[in-house]
């Protein structure tokens, strides 16, 4: 039986064929002329992963600063012995037993936490409670730092995290769908360009990136062309 498409679905096939691929500008540009819904829509790339998601080795995270800006105000908690500085950076909160224990209490009013590394000691007290959220501190990903108002300052301005999950898929945010055409290029492009870099060392070969599209919260997904990242692909 077939599934009846929906009105907004009908609506984006009359602005480009979702069956064939384009370059980044190109696919932005489709975005921006598809059905806009009554709110700012997020702009996602989404990227499924030849890498295999159970070997640890193989994990896929990093960040990416969006020239752009991600389009979203970030709420900043950082964990530090220097709360004015934090809070002079741009952090929305700082402190480090009394931030641990208003934690520890239920707050999670923030998007990104960031720590000192001195801190992070300490910080492990809230490792079970920002852990599964994915909002604990790590090296990794670049939230641990011992030039934290730097740090401050790149993820009020853009930064935005990503990581793989456990099917191999990963979203990065690229923008808004207030922003222009060549604004979500821009971004996407960087986001492309991290996630190029992010390959594994620990990857057997074949494609890194199997599928990519870029879509809004409402629209559907619009392919991207694979060959200008063919550098992260081995036969």
């Amino acid at each position: 039986m077939k599934t009846k498409s929906s009105k907004r679905y009908r609506a984006a096939l009359q602005v480009a064929d979702l069956k064939a691929t384009y370059d980044v500008a190109q696919a932005a540009d489709i975005i921006k002329k598809m059905p806009s819904a009554k709110f700012d829509e997020t702009v996602e790339i989404s990227a499924f992963l030849g890498v295999d998601p159970k070997q640890s080795d193989q994990m896929v995270r990093g960040t990416v600063s969006l020239p752009n800006g991600s389009g979203k105000k970030i709420k900043v908690i950082a964990f530090t012995e220097n709360p004015k500085e934090a809070l002079d950076a741009g952090a929305d909160f700082a402190g480090l037993a009394d931030m641990i224990a208003k934690v520890n209490g239920g707050f999670l009013d923030f998007d990104v936490a960031v720590s000192t590394t001195s801190a992070m000691k300490e910080v492990r007290q809230v490792a079970r409670v920002l852990g599964p959220k994915g909002l604990m501190p790590n090296p990794k990903s670049g939230t641990v730092s011992d030039d934290l108002a730097k740090t401050i300052k790149e993820v009020k301005a853009g930064r935005v995290e990503f990581k793989m999950d456990k099917t191999g898929n990963i979203v990065i945010v690229v923008g808004k769908k207030s922003f222009t055409a060549k604004q979500l290029t821009e971004n996407a492009e960087a986001a492309l360009a991290a996630l190029v870099k992010s390959q594994p060392v620990g990857f057997a070969g074949g494609r890194f990136i199997k599928s990519l599209t870029i879509s809004s919260s409402m629209s559907p997904g619009v392919s991207i062309d694979l060959k200008p990242y063919s550098a992260t692909i081995s036969a």
